[in-house]
């Protein structure tokens, strides 16, 4: 009865504000061109002007009914709120690993805005706010994945450009093992890893390069069957396998260093596009194979070098990688040159950092780790030899939408994800031929656009050298500023980098 009478004491207040909120809700039905939100306006003008839907009924109720009704009342805005912001206007992401160090850092905490380069209209409308795809505690997925919309992004502010930080869907997320311990783990990485190490028991002495193309697609099909089918019958351990949504899979972060329609390549640790040199970012750090001076790993995490590890950003999972290579990359047969086991580890270093280390004597000796030291793993495409690494890779393509390419075998593994996966075409190769959507095909034209992202960390980040291009669908947004940055190797207040607070990430070159 009290908001009845006060619209009927303030009757232009009310259409005032019914005006208001009209125009700005046709403007964004305008801006993302969806006219179903019409129907919505009559409930609008009920809230202002009509009030013939009682719409908080519970606040002339008594006792704990009004109590809780308010509390669900607030929430359920909240909810609403925080959906609709993350949605369309920006969302909060927090970097997880080491992979852009030392330009952003473990621990910061980034503003992303999904305005930069135009929100998604999302492909599953049903989800729990501030989540991606599980609900915490029960371990459940936090979306519906009906209804399931194709991909369409609302117009931005501008496009990925070149160096740009950029956060993204992981392309290489449709299919995961479903048990949490495997979840984050890349199911390809692992399908054909195992894969070819069965094949391999089955047929010793397999030399791939010796194979013509087809003796090599045939290998590489029977090692992902047979990777497949031991994750499948081996479920009590790797869970059932599942699929994700481009918009439920997990969010990555890197820096694009390959824009679509260009010619990328790695020579010697450099990024080459259309033949020239892209600029490395400042802080870009590599790893040194390290020959300490007189010091233990343990001593250079003593409290004695904490100030210099801090000025020089080195992290305590930096300096406990010095324990990898007589250990681990030796038990499991990663070390190619043993010249390198003279020396007593490796460590993630700017060349700053190396310098330093040097300048003060803490090292013997130090040079960067090469392609021929130890084996990186298995690069992009998984199902073709090519003898690329993380060091020395390519040339690719990197494919434009509207841009046509010749397909050939040779070829064919590099796009195929796209053609298959990205843009959801049927494609199969029978009798040395290549069939789309059951017609021979010579050329293909690609629909989408592709990005070709890399961590600062370029000896430690899971990138496009291992699972490929990043189509244009699976763009989330551009970080703007870092509002928090915390230290998770320091405690309380000296664990808040201060100096890091409310910087723009474009100012990170």
């Amino acid at each position: 009865m009290i908001d009845k009478e006060k619209a009927a004491l303030n009757p232009a207040k009310q259409w005032a504000k019914c005006i208001i909120v009209l125009i700005l809700y046709l403007l964004f039905l305008l801006w993302v061109k969806s006219w179903w939100g019409l129907l919505v306006v009559p409930f609008i003008f009920d809230v202002y002007i009509t009030k013939k839907i009682r719409w908080q009924w519970w606040k002339d109720a008594e006792g704990p009914v009004r109590f809780v009704m308010g509390w669900v009342d607030a929430l359920v805005f909240a909810l609403v709120a925080v959906y609709f912001i993350n949605l369309f206007f920006f969302q909060n992401y927090v970097i997880p690993s080491s992979s852009l160090e030392k330009s952003l850092l473990t621990g910061d905490y980034l503003f992303v805005s999904k305005v930069s380069y135009g929100p998604r209209i999302p492909e599953t409308p049903l989800t729990m706010p501030l989540t991606q795809h599980t609900l915490p505690v029960i371990n459940t997925k936090s979306y519906i994945s009906w209804p399931h919309w194709d991909y369409r992004r609302v117009k931005g502010l501008g496009k990925v450009q070149l160096n740009d930080i950029v956060v993204f869907n992981y392309p290489a997320g449709d299919t995961i093992m479903s048990e949490p311990a495997y979840q984050a783990q890349d199911y390809y990485q692992n399908v054909y890893t195992m894969g070819e190490s069965l094949v391999a028991q089955q047929q010793p002495g397999i030399n791939l390069a010796q194979m013509d193309v087809l003796q090599q697609r045939a290998f590489y099909e029977k090692a992902y069957a047979m990777g497949r089918s031991y994750i499948v019958r081996n479920a009590g351990t790797f869970g059932v396998l599942d699929w994700r949504p481009t918009d439920r899979r997990e969010n990555y972060v890197k820096r694009c260093v390959g824009l679509p329609g260009q010619m990328l390549q790695i020579k010697n640790k450099i990024v080459y596009l259309d033949g020239k040199a892209n600029k490395e970012p400042e802080n870009v750090q590599y790893t040194y194979l390290v020959k300490l001076n007189n010091m233990t790993a343990a001593d250079l995490l003593s409290e004695r070098y904490d100030d210099l590890r801090k000025e020089l950003l080195i992290s305590t999972e930096d300096v406990q990688s010095l324990s990898r290579l007589h250990g681990y990359d030796v038990d499991n047969g990663l070390v190619l040159d043993d010249a390198a086991l003279k020396y007593d580890g490796y460590l993630p270093l700017t060349r700053r950092a190396a310098a330093e280390l040097k300048r003060q004597g803490l090292v013997k000796s130090l040079r960067m780790v090469t392609d021929k030291d130890i084996y990186s793993g298995p690069n992009y495409p998984l199902n073709a030899f090519t003898g690329w690494t993380r060091d020395n890779y390519g040339p690719v393509w990197i494919p434009a939408k509207g841009r046509s390419i010749t397909l050939t075998l040779q070829n064919l593994p590099v796009y195929e994800r796209c053609i298959k996966v990205y843009e959801k075409n049927d494609l199969r190769v029978r009798n040395g031929r290549i069939f789309i959507n059951g017609k021979p095909a010579t050329r293909y034209t690609f629909k989408l656009d592709y990005y070709w992202m890399m961590g600062d960390n370029r000896h430690n980040s899971a990138d496009s050298r291992y699972w490929g291009f990043v189509p244009e669908d699976h763009v989330v947004g551009k970080p703007l500023f870092i509002w928090w940055s915390s230290d998770p190797d320091r405690k309380g207040f000296g664990g808040i980098r201060w100096g890091r607070l409310f910087s723009w990430v474009d100012n990170i070159k």
